[in-house]
């Protein structure tokens, strides 16, 4: 494995009385691209939030880059689930895209013009050139992830976290988010959490399995079991 970029060690988590993640420990080479797999409430999102350094464990360690999170968020990019927002809302897409910048606010409040221009340029790249004065709550689902990626490029990070950025979109989206992450591949560390099976088996180098703890998994060996949900590697009988 390349050098780790993030480490877990005996990682325990919990929200009040309900045990999240228990003894976890994993690690992620620079530039490798992982999928997060999993039951609900097996761990998923809360690894993300622990490696952004939004919750703090409640045993053990994460080191991000080899520091703790909070100290590096800046190099990370975060693509959240897009469940539900407000499509009133008065924001252009451009303007969500340049949201990844702030940190590059002068004190007059505005961005250096290169920000501008590296914006349009993402838009481009993740298929939404021409779109950067539309209102953001008039885009599909799979146009809204595709800018929501294209904000969490813009502070260039060296890891890129995605929480199911495929959920409830068509399968053209699907298909062209897929193929966009693949093309980042080695310029990247990236760790998505996907519940589409044919993603894991074709394009990631190596599967996470959530279930309170966490087992590295190579892609040929998940199961088919896990697309209707069972969550275990070839071979391994799913009834114990």
């Amino acid at each position: 494995m390349p050098s780790p970029i993030v480490n877990f060690n005996t990682l325990s988590f919990s929200y009040g009385s309900i045990e999240v993640l228990k003894n976890a420990s994993f690690e992620v080479g620079s530039g490798e691209y992982i999928g997060i797999i999993g039951p609900n409430g097996g761990g998923k999102t809360t690894a993300l939030k622990l490696m952004l350094g939004f919750l703090t464990p409640l045993r053990g360690t994460v080191k991000v880059l080899g520091k703790d999170p909070s100290f590096v968020r800046t190099q990370m990019g975060y693509v959240p689930q897009i469940n539900a927002y407000d499509k009133e809302f008065p924001i252009s897409v451009l303007e969500v895209v340049l949201s990844g910048s702030l940190s590059k606010l002068s004190w007059f409040g505005t961005l250096p013009r290169e920000e501008k221009k590296r914006a349009y340029s993402l838009l481009k790249e993740v298929g939404l050139e021409g779109f950067e004065e539309r209102p953001f709550g008039s885009l599909s689902g799979g146009q809204a992830q595709k800018a929501m990626i294209a904000r969490a490029l813009m502070c260039d990070p060296k890891i890129l976290l995605l929480d199911e950025p495929t959920a409830n979109v068509d399968p053209q989206s699907e298909e062209a988010i897929f193929k966009y992450l693949s093309s980042l591949k080695g310029k990247k560390t990236l760790l998505i959490v996907t519940h589409n099976f044919d993603a894991i088996i074709h394009n990631v180098d190596r599967v996470l399995c959530f279930q309170h703890k966490v087992s590295s998994i190579l892609p040929r060996d998940v199961c088919e079991h896990f697309a209707i949900g069972m969550y275990h590697p070839t071979g391994e009988n799913p009834h114990g």
